[in-house]
């Protein structure tokens, strides 16, 4: 999806980027983020440590780059430590300063491959949740058979959940698709065991008699194979289970890409190799979650990403490209309208 120009006037978009943050920060995170600001999207702060950042930026020929913004902090949170925990005792980290950034107004999104678990805490913390939704939830993109997209709500944000909290994802969601991904009606689908409106547990029937009168396009309950059939753009379900799902669904491509790789090398013919080949490029530029670059945490008052502690720099700046078509695209404000349009919960989830 090709983002929107720049209103001729109007201050450029910022994405305040945790440069610390990955497996391969900073080098990797500097080099997708440079990549992204070449091509004229928005402007970048790269928040962490000068003395790191800058020797990067002058070996990649970018020191000066008027596109680009050093933004100092001291500290960094490591993906093992406790999330809030490190959130609160180090309020310098370059996760925290990024989502405080945004809670200022001085960046527009923000992104990171860091700890997930702090950078959800300082997102809500600092940008706090928008007004009425309870809950803020993970939404990762899963590739589907007809080339689009399914958006799956939550995908580990919250493992114990109510009804009222999935409403809530259904609606988040949906309004991701349509603001974001262009999609005009999205079709919203209940992940269980069974496609009849009876399966699953408690849980799930409640969720299917509230989504069944709400005015979202609920299309029923879906299985896990459907999810990647192109059939429902919006998969609601609660972050344990969506977690399984998308680690299963990774393990899978693992698999398959191992399979196809492993026949390749032992083809004899090189007919035959030279197609396995193809097929396996193929399949890895249609899952690889470099393709996607990020997961939105929807329901916070703004705009932030997290992307997969691996991120390369292809990843670093296929993400940064969603988060500005995602801060442009008016997807808070669609919420905060749409929101009222949900039924109330019941009394007794009030404080849930």
């Amino acid at each position: 999806m090709s983002a929107a120009p720049e209103v001729p006037g109007r201050a450029p978009l910022k994405i305040a980027v945790d440069a610390m943050g990955g497996d391969y920060a900073p080098r990797e995170v500097i080099k997708g983020a440079l990549e992204f600001a070449r091509s004229g999207d928005a402007e970048v702060l790269l928040v962490g440590d000068p003395q790191q950042i800058e020797p990067e930026l002058a070996s990649l020929g970018a020191s000066g780059m008027p596109q680009v913004r050093v933004v100092p902090a001291s500290q960094v949170i490591a993906m093992g430590e406790h999330p809030t925990q490190a959130v609160h005792e180090k309020p310098e980290s370059s996760l925290v300063v990024c989502a405080r950034l945004a809670s200022e107004g001085k960046a527009d999104a923000t992104f990171s491959a860091g700890n997930t678990g702090a950078v959800m805490y300082a997102s809500i913390r600092y940008m706090d949740r928008i007004s009425g939704i309870r809950r803020p939830a993970i939404a990762t993109m899963f590739p589907t058979e007809t080339g689009g997209r399914a958006v799956v709500v939550d995908s580990g944000a919250n493992v114990d959940c109510k009804a009222s909290h999935l409403v809530q994802f259904a609606l988040l969601g949906s309004v991701y698709a349509q603001k974001v991904l262009g999609v005009e009606r999205p079709r919203v689908g209940l992940l269980a065991n069974g496609e009849e409106e009876t399966k699953g547990d408690d849980l799930t029937r409640e969720v299917h008699a509230l989504l069944s009168v709400s005015p979202l396009n609920f299309i029923g309950n879906v299985e896990g194979n459907h999810v990647f059939e192109g059939g429902v753009d919006v998969v609601v379900c609660d972050g344990f289970v969506g977690n399984v799902l998308l680690k299963g669904a990774e393990g899978t491509v693992r698999l398959v890409l191992s399979l196809l790789s492993s026949d390749a090398k032992r083809a004899q013919d090189e007919t035959v190799r030279d197609a396995l080949l193809k097929s396996l490029l193929r399949l890895r530029q249609q899952v690889d979650y470099s393709e996607y670059g990020g997961a939105p945490l929807l329901g916070v008052n703004g705009v932030s990403f997290i992307a997969h502690g691996r991120s390369d720099s292809r990843a670093i700046a296929t993400g940064l490209r969603e988060a500005a078509n995602a801060a442009r695209s008016g997807y808070v404000e669609a919420v905060r309208a749409k929101l009222p349009e949900l039924k109330a919960p019941p009394a007794t989830e009030a404080a849930g």
